[in-house]
């Protein structure tokens, strides 16, 4: 994930920031508590999109 994206890049729900998981190919909103996929090197943004995070790992 390119560095200046991710600085861009916010979170749609809270507008916070993002983090970048590398494992998972993932931007995370931690106070959103979304993941949000990407395909393609694209960010899929979408709060119907994304996956809940859990507690739990």
């Amino acid at each position: 994930m390119d560095k200046k994206l991710l600085d861009i890049l916010v979170c749609p729900v809270t507008k916070g920031p993002l983090t970048y998981d590398k494992k998972n190919n993932e931007l995370i909103s931690k106070s959103a508590k979304l993941a949000y996929r990407i395909d393609d090197g694209i960010p899929i943004l979408l709060e119907s999109e994304a996956r809940k995070i859990t507690g739990k790992k």
